[in-house]
């Protein structure tokens, strides 16, 4: 933490918290809401929620806490490079999936299409939602009353329609102005895990083949490498050594880009970072080409493979028979989400219902939500 550059986060110049706290004794201002974080019930339920593959297809695909903890490892090592402050890199990389629903982008685009009428749901809004009013275990405060910077950071993008609801993290996509350089390598840290993690449980599913991987040019240059090097290499070693060596090149690219950016630019502090006319953390034009043509095959050849629509079809079904079935009847739920609406229908009437029923059924995990489904839907389920 001492060798941070000029134009790094800090703590000791946070822009502070909502509700005043005294200053932490033993621990930094981030290190308080990276911990506030692990020991959050929405942290927890990410064990079980959908990164591609639903939870009980398999215990070796990975889920969203699996992908959470990964893209901490992979942005600190970013940070440490860039003299950026990693504790905040881990908190938001901890921190950016909390509002994910259950059964992965198909629950999300189900649960969207259901609050149409109500203002719209996007996890990445439903995650600081989850820090600032969800979570409760603080007797002083609602939700985990984690600082800007960290709040920043979990908001990557955002509507100029819902920024002007969010206050000082908003502001910034109404001014235009850049996050963090913590945020902004958190993002990309964030799509590199996914992709090459998908590629591996692609891989392992056997929904997608190296043949057709070969086309595609990041995967194959490793490839070559690797089998010019270990003739007799095949099976899970194979793949292994080769997505270890596709992140570890886009990281070199990205870390590599971005100190020359940062040379170049030379921001004298974060302020500076924040009123830059564009993001000084990138891959290079080279990586990019390269990465989008891995997403368009991920796209093409395992989001949309017919067994995982399969599965998105089931998701989206269960996901509005269950946003349906609690805002016909609010009486399905247990009693405190029951005062809970009470309380939102006071305010904002049918919108505040809405919104209420979203925050439950985006906090489910995949197994709970296919076990409401079935106590509500299922004859034989009678409790």
């Amino acid at each position: 933490m001492l060798n941070l550059a000029p134009y790094a986060a800090n703590d000791k110049s946070s822009r502070g918290r909502r509700y005043p706290e005294a200053i932490p004794t033993y621990r930094s201002q981030f290190q308080r809401d990276r911990d506030r974080i692990i020991h959050s019930a929405a942290f927890r339920r990410l064990e079980y929620k959908t990164q591609v593959f639903v939870n009980h297809e398999g215990d070796m695909f990975r889920t969203r806490l699996t992908h959470s903890i990964e893209v901490a490892q992979l942005s600190r090592t970013i940070a440490r490079i860039l003299r950026l402050n990693e504790e905040l890199c881990e908190t938001i990389a901890l921190a950016h999936d909390l509002g994910h629903t259950p059964f992965g982008h198909a629950g999300q685009e189900a649960l969207n299409q259901c609050m149409l009428n109500y203002g719209g749901f996007e996890h990445n809004l439903q995650s600081l939602r989850t820090v600032d009013e969800l979570e409760e275990r603080y007797a002083e405060f609602r939700g985990l009353n984690l600082t800007f910077e960290s709040r920043e950071g979990i908001l990557k993008h955002c509507s100029l329609k819902n920024a002007e609801l969010l206050a000082d993290v908003g502001q910034r996509f109404i001014d235009k102005t850049q996050p963090s350089l913590e945020a902004q390598g958190v993002n990309l840290a964030d799509e590199i895990a996914y992709n090459n993690h998908d590629v591996d449980d692609g891989l392992r599913s056997g929904l997608i083949q190296i043949e057709q991987l070969l086309e595609i040019r990041l995967f194959r240059d490793q490839y070559d490498e690797v089998t010019a090097r270990y003739h007799q290499l095949n099976g899970r070693q194979l793949i292994y050594e080769i997505i270890r060596r596709m992140i570890n090149r886009q990281v070199v690219d990205l870390v590599e880009t971005s100190e020359a950016a940062l040379k170049h630019h030379s921001p004298v502090d974060i302020d500076a970072v924040r009123h830059h006319d564009g993001t000084l953390i990138n891959f290079s034009e080279d990586m990019q080409a390269a990465n989008l043509q891995l997403k368009q095959f991920l796209r093409r050849e395992l989001y949309q493979h017919y067994r995982v629509h399969r599965m998105s079809a089931k998701a989206a079904r269960i996901i509005h028979s269950l946003f349906s079935a609690f805002m016909d009847d609010p009486l399905l739920l247990k009693p405190e989400h029951q005062q809970t609406i009470k309380d939102a229908e006071r305010e904002d009437g049918d919108h505040g219902r809405a919104r209420i029923v979203a925050d439950y059924v985006a906090g489910m995990t995949d197994r709970y939500a296919i076990s409401e489904y079935r106590r509500i839907f299922d004859p034989q389920e009678l409790t």
